[in-house]
């Protein structure tokens, strides 16, 4: 499919000098591209070049074909819409007369909305969920909410691009939520092309179709959300001094206590993870095992454990893992088995939890008791 927008050799600034060059980005009609990046990185500058906010330094901008620098303003507001992260404060205008300045560049001059125009306006604040709030005072509302008005009135533009500047910031998680899956619908549905830029991570893994990482230097890579988000591209982008990204879960861990592991964790099935976490805030070394490599547990504890034991997937543990399991666990002060159930390939776990049950402990409130 052809690229709605397009830029080729774009550089972007304030001034003269260029911060960032040789930008060439694609977003396709029913696509979501997401920039992401540092602090400082320069993805606002992009977007508000693109956007016509700031004028480019070089290159070109293309939408649909035609060089944006051709357009007028009226026709560039026809095709794209805009929400960045500016604090709108209207003076005494409801969210409905908010949301209904996204109508603007389909009236005549004197900017009277029709019934046609009306309708689209309340069919915006339908597809946010935002009816409830349409006679509100906008200055009186939650940000989330504040948002889904923006949201609204970028939708009510009629756009066939819409550019978003961290649009979840400020917003808690069931809002990011609703944002998100609304623009997700708006690509699919309406094939809207839609470019933002996000700082949750999470977030950008499940919801983009591509992915452009930027450094500050430029666009240093783009891909699917499975091409970028590896531990070694994303502690590279973001400069990770200690820790790890970890793909699987869409996070990052903090790195793991040092010294010999005091305590061995029985874990698995996803039951490990918390208890992982909690140790490394309470600054304990730990040791965990006997996890299977396919285990959703083992990204974790590799992250935070002083040592993992893993097996091998399908397979019965074998005799020298398990030794190994039992030497690491009498060497350590306590154990925690955090499993309940062992099933038939959970026995080697269940010996072990036996062996130890004389250094088994719970966590109360943080603290080993």
């Amino acid at each position: 499919m052809k690229e709605y927008l397009k830029t080729d050799r774009l550089a972007v600034g304030y001034g003269r000098e260029p911060l960032m060059r040789e930008i060439c980005l694609h977003v396709r009609r029913g696509e979501i591209v997401t920039l992401i990046g540092p602090n400082g990185a320069g993805k606002s500058t992009v977007l508000k070049t693109i956007i016509g906010r700031l004028a480019p330094l070089g290159g070109a901008i293309w939408l649909d074909g035609r060089e944006a620098a051709g357009f007028t303003e009226k026709e560039r507001a026809r095709r794209v819409s805009v929400v960045m992260t500016d604090r709108v404060r209207p003076e005494r205008m409801t969210c409905r007369e908010v949301a209904a300045a996204g109508r603007y560049p389909h009236t005549g001059r004197l900017g009277i909305l029709s019934d046609r125009d009306w309708d689209a306006v309340d069919n915006a604040l339908r597809l946010v969920g935002g009816e409830d709030l349409a006679e509100k005072d906008f200055r009186k509302v939650s940000d989330g909410q504040r948002q889904k008005i923006l949201l609204a009135r970028a939708i009510c533009q009629e756009p066939e691009l819409i550019v978003l500047d961290e649009p979840t910031s400020y917003l808690d998680a069931r809002h990011k939520l609703e944002l998100l899956g609304v623009l997700k619908r708006l690509a699919r549905e309406k094939q809207l092309a839609v470019l933002l830029s996000l700082h949750e991570l999470d977030m950008a893994q499940r919801i983009s179709d591509y992915v452009a990482c930027v450094d500050g230097g430029g666009i240093r890579f783009c891909g699917t959300p499975e091409e970028v988000f590896t531990s070694a591209r994303i502690e590279k982008l973001y400069g990770v001094p200690g820790g790890s990204y970890l793909p699987e879960y869409g996070c990052l861990e903090f790195p793991p206590p040092a010294g010999k592991p005091e305590v061995f964790v029985i874990g698995g099935q996803g039951k490990g993870i918390p208890v992982y976490r909690r140790l490394q805030r309470e600054g304990v070394p730990f040791a965990a095992g006997i996890l299977y490599d396919n285990d959703i547990d083992v990204p974790a504890a590799r992250a935070l454990a002083a040592e993992v034991i893993c097996a091998e997937a399908f397979e019965p543990v074998s005799g020298e893992i398990y030794r190994r399991a039992e030497e690491v666990m009498d060497s350590c002060r306590h154990v925690i088995c955090c499993l309940e159930r062992f099933g038939t390939f959970g026995e080697a776990n269940r010996r072990l939890a036996e062996r130890g049950r004389e250094k088994l402990i719970k966590m109360v409130k943080g603290d080993l008791s």
